[in-house]
């Protein structure tokens, strides 16, 4: 029996069917890839959030510790530079007028490395004592430091004084100050330092000096270098471990520039000035005026003999000697002038010896003037001052301004106006510079400096026994309204021929030194301590 044909359209109906069908299966095939596309972006949007989130966390941390950080380094540095403004007697908190009596060294006594003296800056009902192992801010950084130099721990109780921050007014704010607990002060050595400062004697025990450039282990001349400490503590972390920071100072006083004294009374005068000079002295045989050093003070001893009267021009030494000699009679040698020269009266030309910088108003201003006002210890007035007609200072006003001043605590005085010591009966101790008229008899009595630059004159009368010990320096530098001079225009002016029984001027090269102020602390080195 034969087959029948198939008709080429069934084929293709065929065809197409088949074809329709895998689509199907196609199509059903590829059902829940959207899901799983859905569920992959998902998870990796996840993982992007928590990373961010874990970033995020670790960035807030990181900035939390770098606050913190900065927090306690700026702390700690606060108590550093508090102790360095206090150590400067005249500023109002200085410890020469807040801390106790032991605090710090008698003037002119090295502070030891093995006796600290600390300041102290505890939060309200906080207990900080640094010399008590058991206290949570025990000193064990100074054990560490001066290990077999000192004992173990600062001896207990040390030397203390509360901050600013703890006494009033600023104790009374509501708020605390910076929140260091302690700093502490204390002399250091070759030893302490392991550093030898003068290679022919090796490393000792000896203090450390600083001469204005270089360490030193010579005391002559030099200022002592200070060790200060300080430790901040800020909560931070967990409670059992603040952020804690140690950071240290070596600094030395600066002196004031005083110049070098070539004669027991310097004349001030400008080679080129049309003014000369004013001079009249005493004809009483008692007064005299010595460049012949004198003196000794402490462990200063002398120095060599500068000439009695230091002049700047070859006019002016003959001014002054015509001042000197007596106007009538023989024009003998006056022997109660006496220096480095080899006549008599002594008065030098000293224009080649003394400063160059400071023959001149301007110059005098600048460079002497205006340092020593700003170390000052006493200002009288401290108002402002009135030209031409200056205020005049007493004596008995000095005397209650200058309670501490002593051979052992000699002062930085100013008066901004005339000072008038005739009768005084006291003795002085330090720096006095006057910008006035200096008025006195020979009951005033002086050890030290003493500058009378501004209006330049001096006026001495009347009877007495006193006398002037260090060097005295006149300088007319302003003009009666108070104006700077021009640099040809210095002058001076000294009258002293009402003097009496008065010892008169006596250079002494260590009452000098010994009023020589020490102007801003210097800071020598810094460094943070690993804690």
């Amino acid at each position: 029996m034969r087959a029948k044909p198939v008709r080429a359209e069934s084929v293709r109906s065929l065809q197409g069917n088949v074809r329709i069908g895998k689509a199907m299966r196609n199509r059903r095939s590829e059902k829940g890839i959207a899901l799983l596309i859905s569920i992959f972006v998902l998870l990796l949007i996840g993982v992007m959030g928590i990373a961010l989130i874990v970033s995020s966390g670790s960035e807030t941390a990181l900035a939390g510790n770098y606050r913190a950080s900065t927090n306690v380094y700026y702390a700690a540095v606060a108590g550093l530079e508090e102790v360095r403004s206090r150590l400067r007697n005249n500023t109002p908190n200085s410890f020469q007028n807040t801390a106790p009596a032991n605090f710090l060294p008698a003037p002119g006594t090295a502070f030891p490395t093995c006796n600290p003296s600390y300041v102290i800056n505890p939060l309200a009902g906080e207990a900080v004592v640094p010399w008590d192992q058991a206290n949570p801010y025990f000193d064990n950084e100074f054990g560490q430091e001066f290990g077999g130099i000192c004992p173990p721990q600062p001896p207990s109780p040390s030397p203390n004084t509360p901050s600013v921050w703890n006494t009033g007014p600023l104790n009374g704010l509501g708020f605390p100050g910076p929140m260091y607990k302690w700093v502490r002060i204390n002399g250091v050595t070759e030893q302490s330092l392991n550093l030898n400062t003068t290679p022919i004697d090796g490393i000792d025990p000896k203090p450390i000096y600083y001469d204005g450039t270089n360490l030193t282990d010579t005391a002559t001349g030099n200022q002592q270098v200070l060790e200060v400490t300080a430790l901040a503590v800020l909560p931070g972390g967990d409670q059992n471990h603040p952020t804690r920071k140690l950071v240290q100072y070596l600094i030395a006083p600066l002196l004031v520039n005083i110049p070098t004294f070539r004669s027991a009374l310097t004349l001030l005068d400008n080679q080129n000035n049309s003014t000369p000079i004013t001079f009249s002295a005493s004809q009483d045989p008692s007064t005299n005026v010595r460049g012949i050093d004198q003196d000794d003070v402490g462990s200063c001893t002398h120095s060599g003999a500068v000439a009695a009267i230091g002049v700047f021009t070859n006019s002016d030494k003959n001014t002054v000697i015509n001042g000197i000699l007596p106007a009538s009679g023989p024009l003998s040698p006056r022997p109660h002038y006496t220096g480095s020269g080899s006549t008599t009266p002594d008065v030098q030309n000293v224009s080649t010896t003394f400063q160059a910088n400071l023959q001149n108003p301007p110059g005098l201003e600048t460079s002497l003037v205006q340092p020593i006002i700003q170390n000052a210890d006493v200002t009288l007035p401290p108002g402002p001052v009135s030209y031409p007609s200056l205020p005049t200072v007493m004596g008995s006003t000095l005397t209650a301004k200058t309670s501490g001043m002593s051979p052992t605590n000699p002062m930085t005085i100013v008066i901004n106006g005339n000072l008038n010591l005739t009768s005084w009966n006291n003795t002085g101790y330090g720096l006095l510079l006057v910008r006035g008229n200096l008025t006195y008899d020979p009951t005033a009595y002086w050890r030290g400096i003493i500058l009378v630059i501004g209006q330049g004159t001096v006026t001495g009368s009347g009877t007495g026994e006193g006398d002037f010990d260090g060097a005295v320096l006149i300088a007319n530098t302003l003009d009666q309204y108070g104006n700077l001079l021009s640099p040809n225009q210095l002058t001076s002016s000294m009258d002293y021929s009402g003097i009496t029984n008065g010892e008169g001027i006596h250079f002494s090269h260590c009452w000098v030194k010994a009023a020589t102020p020490a102007g801003n602390i210097k800071i020598l080195s810094f460094h943070e301590i690993a804690q």
